[in-house]
């Protein structure tokens, strides 16, 4: 049987038959749909990236905060509402209980995320880039650090938002000890661009070895995430030198507005956009569906009775 779920959550009947009879299962965060793309591509983003976990045979739970309850997997309906709603915040960690005592809807980070879907047994998360600390302030580090350093899950990423400081993201990951797992590529990968000049802490080439290597870590008793990092598709992916100009312009305009805190990424990644000609934005969609393929692909390796079923 699954565990007593914890108060407030809701779980779908289906996400709750595949975790009770030890299915794969796929988390999916949501504040790349409220806050992350523009209408209408994050609706069909979120809608393609659940296809494509069910195409690999197994079941996707996108995560968000409805009317004050923690939501694992969204209905049709949810979701839609959830991709055109304005009045909606973003959630991380600290702010599930604010959530719920206002009874709000929102979107939740990689950091919510991994929250609410460790508590809902779920192991494997897919996402698009992980938050970081920003260059400027220096102090300003984001949630989703300190959460991958205690939550035990596998997280399919891209690397860290190129906006962010890659080699001090880098440092805080290794001194939090969290694994940094390159997929086929020896390359930190930077969000976009396939390439960082920044090297992860170790290569793996297949689904099967990212999942043995998650139990034996688990095994050993430790407790932080494993972080799978996987390049952008190569059709989409962009030179790193010719994004970089765009980071520092778009860094300099939230200077001058005095854009920060959990509104900062979602600006920035508006503005490369746009500067972009939308160059950017092309590969973010890529990219978010690679990685939940490989999400999904990791999900049945950590499943080996059912790898051959049908779900």
């Amino acid at each position: 049987m699954h565990p007593k779920l914890p108060p407030h959550f809701s779980v779908t009947p289906e996400i709750l038959h595949a975790l009770t009879a030890k299915l794969p299962v796929v988390a999916l965060e949501s504040a790349v749909i409220t806050h992350g793309l523009p209408r209408p591509y994050n609706h069909s983003l979120a809608q393609d990236m659940e296809q494509e976990i069910r195409k690999e045979g197994c079941i996707p739970a996108t995560i968000a905060v409805m009317d004050g309850r923690v939501k694992i997997g969204l209905s049709g309906d949810e979701l839609e509402h959830l991709a055109n709603e304005d009045n909606v915040v973003k959630i991380s960690r600290r702010d599930f209980a604010a959530a719920i005592t206002k009874k709000l809807r929102g979107g939740t980070t990689v950091a919510g995320t991994l929250f609410a879907a460790q508590r809902a047994g779920i192991r494997v998360f897919a996402t698009g880039g992980i938050g970081g600390v920003h260059p400027e302030p220096d102090y300003d580090i984001s949630a989703d650090l300190p959460t991958l350093a205690d939550t035990p899950m596998i997280v399919v990423c891209a690397g860290a938002k190129a906006i962010l400081d890659l080699p001090a993201t880098l440092e805080y990951l290794e001194t939090m000890s969290v694994p940094v797992v390159g997929y086929q590529t020896d390359e930190f990968p930077a969000f976009y661009s396939r390439q960082s000049g920044l090297k992860t802490s170790l290569r793996l080439d297949t689904s099967e070895e990212i999942a043995q290597y998650a139990r034996a870590y688990w095994e050993l008793g430790c407790s932080s995430a494993v972080l799978v990092t996987q390049p952008p598709p190569q059709g989409t992916a962009l030179p790193h030198e010719a994004v970089d100009g765009f980071i520092r312009q778009a860094q300099q305009e939230a200077l001058q507005k005095g854009i920060h805190g959990q509104a900062l990424t979602p600006f920035l990644l508006g503005r490369l956009a746009t500067l972009t000609n939308n160059a950017t934005l092309k590969a973010n969609l890529d990219l978010l569906i690679n990685n939940a393929r490989l999400a999904a692909r990791i999900a049945r390796a950590l499943h080996p009775q059912i790898r051959k079923k049908t779900i």
